[in-house]
């Protein structure tokens, strides 16, 4: 009889749950014992999703979960909750667990280990941060601490730091509930995911929307009232009245462990894989999720996105190929979207100083267009960017900024990214229209004929 292999997860969210259920599918409990550890109260949940539980669109934080731990054990994965891995011993084979309850330790083997740890969330050393009404939010606990500071606060002014995807979600989700929102962030312009001269549309719509933007100045320190309790937020210059304060400053690799183990780690610090999602030098270790680095396809270089949508994809190929089947991960391409109240705003692709910065040469065209056809009802702005390379034409970029209808667009641009076209293959796409979705010629589209006029006369 063959002896039954033992798989050990780390990190019982997006990647290290999709994994398990994979390798479940590919193999039996009694061919593949699998163990998993969470150190928090819940399993495959969905962090994206917690502003707008905050906001009050989605009723109940019961809704962001998938599958509890009691479904994963119904499925012989024996997931441990509450129960932290402290250090990976890949010589010996083992990992060494404590429950955050007992604080007892213990040690368990694995023939086979998946790293799947996540991100954490940038927390600056500032003075007064750990004030009570500071706030991250990355998990549920997170979440219902801040509601719970909500519920509570009868002052209703609120400073987000930081204006990345979380940040301008929060702010809308703060927006809701009546608050008076100031953001507070170090870049030139807010989403620093998006060119400057586009992070400008998502400032003055936001502006417009009552929310105050407080563009290239850092925050110094958090103060506090007599109470002990935050009261504001300080820059060299200034100080903003807060009575809650949430960080929305980004996220870093989970990586500790792994780099005390001496596992391969990449320039912005999540762990290296190959195609199959293997570390880089060891054959029976995986990893994926927040905590790795993945190839960028238009780039060519490594590069840390925090994503639900690379997790859950990272879980099912790890799971595949650690369940005796296989699968691979070629890269992505950078696509993200979001929103602000009606402002929708989306990216895939190269920025201008992504280009720059691998030594590329493009050309740039801006189209101003509607969600529809002008003449039908709903008909709403939209700003589309795209780059181009400025020989071959090959798409690098684009970014939209828009009202209901522009985000999901740069999924055309997505895959055109992927396939490696040109803007002037891009411009003889067959996509679908009618008045009600679309003008005749899609923003997109009279993106990429711009774009290809102007790689022509770069040519010249």
């Amino acid at each position: 009889m063959t002896a039954t292999e033992r798989l050990v997860i780390i990190g019982g969210d997006a990647a290290g749950m999709s994994a398990a259920s994979q390798a479940r599918r590919m193999k039996s409990a009694g061919e593949l014992e699998i163990v998993a550890f969470e150190r928090g109260h819940f399993s495959s949940f969905s962090a994206c999703g917690i502003p707008y539980w905050v906001s009050g669109d989605v009723a109940e934080r019961d809704e962001l979960i998938a599958r509890s731990p009691e479904e994963h054990r119904e499925r012989a994965i024996d997931l441990r909750m509450r129960t932290e891995v402290t250090e990976i011993d890949v010589p010996g084979g083992r990992v060494c667990s404590r429950d955050l309850a007992s604080g007892a330790e213990s040690w368990t083997g694995y023939d086979k280990l998946v790293i799947a740890t996540g991100a954490r969330p940038v927390r600056p050393a500032l003075p007064g941060i750990d004030a009570p009404g500071v706030h991250g939010v990355q998990t549920l606990d997170d979440g219902q601490a801040l509601l719970d500071t909500l519920t509570r606060t009868e002052g209703r002014r609120a400073v987000v730091v930081g204006a990345g995807y979380i940040g301008v979600e929060m702010a809308e989700a703060l927006l809701k509930r009546g608050y008076e929102v100031t953001v507070v962030d170090r870049g030139e312009q807010p989403m620093s995911t998006l060119d400057p001269d586009m992070g400008r549309l998502v400032r003055e719509a936001m502006s417009g929307m009552g929310i105050t933007t407080v563009s290239g100045t850092a925050v110094t320190k958090i103060l506090m009232g007599d109470d002990g309790r935050v009261r504001a937020v300080a820059t060299d210059d200034a100080e903003y009245p807060a009575d809650v304060v949430v960080l929305g400053i980004g996220v870093e690799p989970e990586t500790g462990l792994a780099r005390a183990a001496g596992l391969p780690l990449g320039r912005h610090g999540g762990l290296l894989t190959d195609l199959a999602m293997r570390v880089r030098g060891h054959d029976n270790i995986w990893a994926g999720g927040d905590c790795v680095e993945v190839l960028d396809l238009v780039s060519g270089r490594e590069r840390h996105i925090a994503l639900g949508t690379h997790a859950n994809k990272h879980g099912q190929i790890i799971g595949a190929n650690a369940g005796g089947g296989y699968g691979s991960f070629p890269g992505v391409v950078g696509t993200a979207v979001s929103k602000v109240c009606e402002l929708e705003i989306a990216r895939t692709g190269l920025r201008e100083k992504d280009a720059r910065a691998v030594g590329l040469q493009y050309v740039t065209a801006t189209i101003e267009s509607t969600s529809r056809a002008g003449y039908f009802p709903g008909a709403a702005p939209m700003t589309v960017k795209m780059l181009a390379e400025r020989r071959t034409g090959r798409l690098l970029g684009v970014q939209i900024v828009g009202r209901e209808g522009a985000g999901k667009r740069v999924d055309i641009a997505a895959v055109a990214l992927t396939a490696r076209m040109t803007v002037e293959q891009m411009t003889t796409l067959d996509l679908g229209y009618a008045p009600p979705f679309s003008p005749v010629w899609d923003p997109v589209l009279v993106a990429a004929r711009k774009a290809t006029t102007a790689v022509r006369k770069a040519g010249i």
